[in-house]
């Protein structure tokens, strides 16, 4: 088989997956690593992909409207979502006070919070809120304001309500981010909320899959060094990765589980 028509089908795959690995073409084609890494270069500088530390992903188009529904209950919960929860609610240490995102991330810390020690936990959530009911060592606060369909609170209220607070450490997810753009959202709501977070805590830890950093998304929240970690998974685009280092941003990179 010719580079060019391998390259090609290494495209198609890509399509139709979203992503691909440097393991699987190097299976797939009978070629070494470093002939599937040098495809994968050359299909970015196309334009056609975003490498990864392990394969590539899809470019990906501007996010501006948020999920008008979450349903945490029905919610497939995938690998990387899972050990960046992991590692970040290990930072959680006894009498923290801590912000926890409304989004799908903070759901699933809900199944890694510490349940050995006492600390306070401020929400935005509704059902996030329903599920810390049953934590018996947390002391939790839930924002106020009027509620979207996705059960969080992002309005001048919840604003409001967290502009009053002081946080030992913020959870943050978005829409996406880059080092020359920073951390973006798709609404002005969500990201007014999200900075008066971020404004009122000592330590802001910002939780992304890998696909979407490299992504800007529609309205700036703040800049990339505001933060000081970014957890993310092996998806990572690599040059965006060395860019927020280069700005003094703490990158951690969660492994692949060997077990579910």
């Amino acid at each position: 088989m010719f580079m060019e028509e391998r390259q090609q089908q290494i495209l198609a795959a890509l399509q139709q997956n979203g992503k691909i690995t440097v393991s699987e073409i190097a299976e797939t084609y009978g070629i070494s690593t470093e002939s599937a890494r040098r495809d994968l270069g050359i299909l970015e500088r196309q334009g056609l992909c975003k490498r990864t530390h392990g394969g590539a992903i899809l470019p990906q188009q501007v996010s501006v409207r948020p999920p008008l529904d979450r349903d945490f209950a029905t919610m497939p919960i995938y690998d990387n979502y899972r050990e960046i929860a992991r590692a970040a609610a290990a930072l959680i240490h006894k009498n923290d006070c801590v912000y926890l995102t409304g989004g799908s991330f903070g759901h699933i810390m809900t199944m890694f919070l510490p349940t050995d020690f006492p600390y306070t936990v401020v929400i935005n959530s509704v059902d996030i809120g329903k599920t810390l009911r049953s934590f018996s060592n947390i002391d939790v606060y839930l924002a106020g304001g009027k509620m979207r369909q996705s059960g969080s609170l992002v309005d001048s209220l919840a604003t409001e309500f967290v502009s009053r607070m002081h946080f030992d450490l913020a959870f943050i997810t978005g829409g996406g981010l880059t080092a020359d753009f920073g951390l973006s959202n798709g609404t002005d709501e969500t990201a007014a909320f999200q900075r008066a977070v971020i404004r009122n805590s000592r330590r802001n830890h910002l939780l992304l899959p890998g696909s979407k950093i490299g992504v800007d998304s529609f309205i700036k929240v703040c800049d990339a060094e505001v933060f000081d970690s970014v957890i993310t998974d092996w998806d990572c685009t690599d040059d965006q990765v060395a860019a927020l280092q280069d700005k003094g941003v703490d990158v951690t990179i969660v492994e692949v589980p060997h077990d579910p």
